[in-house]
């Protein structure tokens, strides 16, 4: 009995917290894959549809064209957002000085409202005419992404970052080692696990990326940023096909979990 008191005591503490993420997250979940294969309309019968709202999706040139634009989104939003974090936490662990308040200041953006941040870039952006361009409309949204999103991922590669032995950098600058060097080969491959964390956190929130476009685009011009997420919403909440709905979110589940695994195997692949 002894063994298993304390595995029942961690379970005990951990249930409430269980029964609620069941609830929030796998019984919604169950509750799309059953809408998914009916042609359910509000206030209307239900009635079984199959795989016709997958078919459906798969003949949608408006799904399709939302999918590659989601992906140019991601392309453009994870590599950027990574450069940014990982340029920020390196110039904030190497201030000497009120590294607190510039810790803070950078975080700042993080906890500001995402609609009023997006309100706000849409103004300054208004005179440029950078949302009215398809051809500059993702990588502008991709730059409000940032600024906004930066500073949760610059904390996770900060607290890598000073991870790394102090006096195994300072005695690498004394035996000659550079600047870059020292990045290279001792401070890069000790982020590994908090790029990797990074990267796949990012990836996801590009993939569901939608208050931005609403509140910025709304899918234009011309659906340039017509992302998958915002496909959903029109389908259920425009279109009222609420079965077809479930089914594109459920798609985009997919392709998230798709994208992560190969994540997480490429960077078992490259150690």
């Amino acid at each position: 009995m002894s063994r298993l008191r304390e595995p029942l005591t961690v379970l005990v503490f951990l249930l409430p917290v269980l029964v609620l993420f069941g609830a929030f997250r796998f019984l919604p979940m169950l509750g799309a894959a059953g809408l998914s294969v009916t042609d359910y309309q509000p206030g209307g019968d239900v009635e079984f549809a199959g795989a016709e709202n997958y078919a459906s999706l798969v003949g949608d040139d408006h799904f399709l064209a939302s999918l590659r634009t989601t992906l140019t989104y991601a392309a453009i939003y994870v590599p950027l957002i990574l450069v940014v974090a990982l340029g920020t936490a390196l110039l904030l662990h190497s201030v000497p000085w009120g590294r607190g308040f510039f810790r803070a200041a950078l975080l700042a953006p993080y906890v500001t409202s995402l609609v009023l941040s997006g309100v706000i870039w849409k103004w300054l952006f208004e005179p440029a005419g950078l949302l009215r361009d398809p051809s500059t409309v993702l990588p502008a949204l991709a730059v409000v992404g940032v600024w906004k999103g930066f500073g949760y991922a610059m904390l996770v590669l900060l607290a890598g970052i000073r991870n790394v032995p102090a006096d195994c950098l300072e005695a690498a600058k004394v035996d000659g080692a550079s600047v870059w060097q020292r990045f290279r080969h001792m401070i890069l491959p000790s982020l590994r696990p908090a790029i990797f964390f990074v990267v796949v956190v990012e990836t996801i929130g590009a993939f569901q990326v939608f208050d931005l476009i609403y509140v910025m685009t709304g899918g234009g011009p011309v659906r340039a940023s017509y992302t998958l997420a915002y496909a959903v919403y029109q389908y259920g909440f425009t279109y009222v096909e609420i079965g077809k709905a479930a089914a594109a979110g459920l798609v985009l589940w997919a392709i998230v979990l798709l994208v992560s695994l190969t994540q997480r195997r490429a960077f078992e692949r490259n150690p």
